[in-house]
């Protein structure tokens, strides 16, 4: 495409990183300018965004480094979090870093408008390189292009303001994708065994890519004998780093047997792994035969040994009661497979993955005959990979649409080029753009529009949004402030808002280690008004917060009539209920128990 600019190919081609740098600064530039209202005013929208700030803010106000309880809620015993401090530490750099020009307030929401875009940067990077190891030296443009305009369940994990540890697994994600495709086999190894440690040292949401990663160095080694340099390198950086990210990140609370979070259980399997893998391939047998053996045999005893020890981890890794998961887990929307999403929502996040699909099958025929062989078939393995997820977790969204960048790159290098040597310029104009419309996905948003929707029920969507939105808002729930702060029982949805914005406490959040306090929420709005005094009262709360029309409210009064909630809001007084009055405006009911 380049052919008639030879000095710009040129630059492309040799200046690469510095232009993804320039990239990365113009566009994290326009978010912050884009999104300034909602960094202006602290608009964490989702609840992990939220807890992540609180264990920042607790961190910085000296709180342990191994101790992530969160005390504000369900005080005073609090509740443990399976995250890390992995994340904490850029947001708390940018905070100490912004405290020297402005105000502590400022500096905070600076911090978390900014720190989401520092793992997008390692993805623009890591994208870059893949596509101009596979596709063309002058094609990582595409790459940028496609990421920032089609992937938009990705991006929405680096927008400003979304601080949750999504973000910097993606990033270890898309090094994985640059260390798969790495030609230089020991830093491609370390780049796949460091990313796949770090990611599961910050959480366990990737595990399954992590363990495809795995499954795929040891098949490259199968096929070639010379790969175990990659495949040694892999294994101890594996075995290494997963001890490193125990070592220095693990809480206290994840140091026992638990099956959510880089706990003994999987630093186990990890190093487990690392050594099996590596003594195979030090044995490096001759035939194609006996490696597959082994590496078969490896798998076969991670796996019946993980079940041998720890067959509590065979089920639900959040290891809550039969009740909760009915009532929470299985209802989680991002949680369900993509196919029990409305045809206009998944439509929408399938078709970047498929088309990178279809584009990286291409691309590994393409070059069968070349080096660039191994690195493309595993790339399409793991696309393939990810769109299979989609079947299984909607949430696979944002991990499939980044995999699918590389094959959508090579299927627009191979139909752009003969569209624009077309001798009509017309063809050219037209053809251009509705082939990159096609290529990147872009049509989906556009199709979606024309579906018919029920305005019924779309109108009723609309009404609980704009509810909840509203309950969320920083300006409303500063107005709780006129009252001293509390202990409040509130939805377990606008908990971890409420204490970070209000100085007052709250008994639950969405976090399954917080499970019984969630089901005690649960069982007050939805059993007897006697019952949830007792619990309220068990709980020491003094005062009760709802927000009528909330998604959560609305679930209450669904599931449960004639429950608690539902009497109140159908009007119903309660003589241990006091309302407290609050500014014109506020979509709250505030209540003092007594």
């Amino acid at each position: 495409m380049l052919d008639g600019a030879p000095a710009l190919r040129r630059e492309l081609e040799r200046r690469w990183l510095a232009f993804v740098v320039i990239a990365w600064v113009v566009a994290s530039a326009w978010f912050v300018f884009d999104r300034w209202s909602a960094i202006r005013w602290l608009s964490l929208g989702d609840t992990d965004d939220n807890m992540r700030l609180m264990q920042v803010r607790a961190w910085m106000a000296g709180q342990g480094w191994y101790d992530l309880r969160q005390y504000r809620m369900n005080p005073p015993a609090g509740f443990d979090i399976h995250w890390s401090r992995i994340v904490d530490l850029p947001i708390a750099g940018l905070i100490l870093f912004f405290r020297q020009f402005t105000s502590p307030s400022w500096a905070e929401r600076l911090a978390v408008g900014i720190a989401p875009l520092l793992p997008l940067g390692i993805v623009m990077v890591s994208l870059a390189a893949v596509t101009r190891r596979l596709v063309a030296p002058v094609a990582w443009p595409l790459a940028l292009i496609f990421l920032i305009a089609s992937a938009g369940a990705t991006m929405l994990m680096f927008m400003p303001e979304r601080i949750d540890h999504h973000g910097w697994q993606l990033a270890c994600l898309a090094v994985t994708v640059a260390g798969l495709s790495d030609p230089r086999r020991g830093r491609g190894g370390a780049l796949v065994g460091l990313a796949s440690a770090m990611s599961l040292s910050i959480g366990l949401e990737l595990l399954p890519y992590c363990a495809m990663a795995g499954a795929i160095q040891a098949l490259r080694w199968v096929w070639d004998r010379s790969e175990e340099r990659r495949l040694e390198i892999y294994a101890i950086t594996l075995a290494g780093g997963g001890a490193a990210g125990f070592v220095l990140f693990a809480s206290e609370a994840n140091r026992v047997m638990r099956c959510d979070a880089l706990t003994p259980v999987w630093l186990s399997v990890l190093v487990a792994a690392g050594a099996l893998l590596y003594l195979i391939a030090l044995i490096a047998p001759r035939t194609i035969v006996v490696r597959a053996g082994l590496a078969v045999a490896a798998g076969a005893t991670i796996a019946i040994c993980f079940a041998m020890f720890f067959p509590q981890c065979l089920g639900r890794p959040e290891q809550v009661s039969p009740e909760l998961v009915r009532t929470w887990l299985s209802n989680v929307r991002e949680a369900k497979p993509l196919y029990m999403h409305p045809f206009r929502v998944a439509f929408v996040i399938a078709t970047l993955p498929v088309i990178g699909l279809i584009g990286a099958i291409i691309g590994t025929w393409r070059a069968r005959h070349t080096p660039e062989l191994t690195g493309w078939a595993a790339v399409t393995l793991f696309t393939a990979f990810a769109v299979a997820m989609l079947a299984w977790q909607a949430r696979a969204g944002p991990a499939a649409q980044l995999l699918a960048i590389p094959g959508a790159v090579a299927l627009a290098a191979l139909i752009l080029p003969k569209i624009l040597g077309h001798r009509l310029m017309a063809v050219r104009v037209i053809g251009t753009a509705a082939g990159f419309i096609l290529v990147s996905g872009l049509f989906a948003g556009y199709v979606v529009r024309w579906l018919p929707a029920k305005a019924q029920a779309n109108a009723y969507t609309k009404r609980v949004n704009a509810a909840t939105g509203e309950c969320m808002r920083t300006s409303r729930l500063l107005m709780l402030n006129a009252y001293p702060a509390a202990t409040v029982f509130t939805f377990t949805d606008l908990g971890p808002r409420l204490i970070t914005v209000t100085h007052h406490n709250a008994i639950a959040g969405p976090y399954h280690r917080n499970g019984d306090a969630i089901l005690d929420v649960q069982h007050a709005f939805a059993r007897s008004p006697a019952n949830a005094r007792a619990i309220m009262k068990r709980h020491g709360a003094t005062l009760l917060l709802v927000c009528p029309n909330m998604s959560e409210a609305t679930i209450y009064r669904a599931r449960n009539p004639g429950g608690f909630y539902d009497q109140m809001a159908h009007g119903e007084k309660f003589g241990w209920l006091t309302q407290l009055p609050l500014r014109k405006g506020a979509p709250y009911r505030l209540y003092r128990i007594g």
